[in-house]
């Protein structure tokens, strides 16, 4: 009788074990992949004010640098004035964080995303929870514009990859020229996943153009950031300067304008390589920013610590890779003496070729010459000058959503 009745208990353990395999591995937050790693970079862009501090700008101003078949933020989300998204002000702009995934066998996996002091605008693949939708099963007074959720995203090492391009060339593409395994997330394949936004914090540090014309940096004790570059560009020549911080404040001498972009370009790649990300995920970061991080004026380029990027943006992938590397660059707009001049006699003679060229930083530069110089200054001319870059963005935004056709990898700019 007992041998008949474990018999039975056995047949039962048996059949409970057989079931349990036979079911699909669950995405629960416990789980862990040993074998796959996770690596992404992003950058924070600000424009710093008089004392220093981030300023609200227009971040979303301007014409659209993105592909038709990224998603964009339903403006009917929010509650914006009359001009739609690009009307929208912030002291942040989180630009093009790209999630790469790595792993030898195929696998399935949530990514969860959230921006607690801001929204995410833009994103790609089609995200399973998108931003300005609500969670049936989330907390009715849950901010859905600060959250975004991938389901099942099969990583498919050694798949073909046929990602969607379009005619017109976009610094998008290059993102994809890594080594990462392509995924598949319903029914889109990319090389990456994708997301933008803006927000209304306070970056970590502050700049300062002292009397002497150094520039000073300023960070909280215990922030932690060791790397500074700044950056200059003025009529064709270029500058940079490479330092450490120094404690708390940390004086930098503006560069002399004698340097090259590709040497620029070469020490970027080395410090983003010695931050932990992979030759060719360095090489494409660079690559997607090479006219915008060089373009003319001056800016402050930093390295934030991991710690301080999932305290701003959390991130969740299910299951547990075995490593996450997170390599987020802070640009900070620096508005020098010879670029409150330019502006300032730009708007006196109306030359728009020189308003045009500093597009969404433009009504923030003329907000600093009100309170900084005696120049005139007519908030309509450069309301005029705002809504003209924003016209351009309405011609350069997609007319309805399109179809992405399929191609291979570029790398057009």
């Amino acid at each position: 009788m007992f041998t008949r009745r474990l018999g039975v208990i056995l047949l039962l353990a048996a059949v409970a074990a057989a079931t349990a395999a036979a079911v699909p591995k669950s995405l629960g937050a416990a789980d862990q992949s040993p074998d796959l790693i996770v690596h992404e970079w992003g950058t924070f862009t600000s424009i710093a004010g008089p004392d220093g501090q981030a300023v609200q700008w227009r971040p979303l101003t301007g014409p659209s640098d993105l592909p038709c078949f990224v998603t964009q933020l339903n403006p009917s989300s929010i509650k914006a004035s009359v001009g739609g998204l690009p009307v929208l002000k912030a002291t942040v702009r989180m630009e093009t964080p790209v999630l790469y995934f790595y792993s030898p066998s195929e696998q399935t996996v949530r990514a969860t995303v959230r921006f607690p002091q801001g929204l995410i605008s833009e994103w790609y693949p089609q995200a399973t929870q998108r931003p300005g939708t609500l969670n049936p099963t989330g907390p009715t007074n849950f901010n859905t514009l600060e959250r975004i959720q991938w389901d099942n995203v099969r990583v498919t090492p050694g798949a073909k990859e046929d990602f969607p391009t379009e005619p017109d060339g976009s610094h998008y593409y290059a993102a994809r020229e890594t080594d990462a395994v392509p995924l598949s997330v319903n029914g889109q394949q990319e090389k990456f996943l994708f997301y933008r936004g803006i927000a209304s914090f306070r970056p970590p540090l502050s700049a300062t153009i002292d009397r002497d014309g150094r520039v000073a940096v300023a960070q909280p004790a215990g922030t932690g950031i060791d790397r500074l570059i700044l950056f200059e560009r003025r009529g064709g020549h270029i500058g940079y300067r490479v330092a450490h911080a120094d404690g708390k404040v940390s004086v930098l001498d503006r560069p002399a304008l004698a340097d090259n972009v590709e040497s620029l370009r070469d020490t970027l790649r080395s410090i983003l390589t010695g931050e932990g990300l992979y030759p060719r995920e360095a090489a494409a970061m660079v690559e997607t920013w090479r006219d915008s991080w060089f373009e003319d004026g001056a800016r402050l380029f930093y390295l934030l610590p991991q710690a301080a990027v999932d305290t701003i943006l959390p991130l969740q992938i299910e299951p547990a890779p075995a490593t996450v590397k997170r390599v987020f660059v802070g640009r900070m707009e620096i508005v020098t003496p010879e670029i409150e001049s330019e502006v300032a006699e730009a708007m006196r003679t109306g030359n728009q070729t020189v308003l045009r060229k500093y597009g969404r930083f433009l009504e923030p530069i003329s907000q600093m010459l009100q309170q900084r110089q005696a120049a005139s200054y007519d908030p309509r001319e450069v309301d005029r000058e705002m809504k003209l870059v924003a016209s351009q963005a309405t011609k350069a935004a997609c007319a309805a959503p399109s179809t992405p056709r399929p191609g291979g990898s570029t790398s057009n700019q």
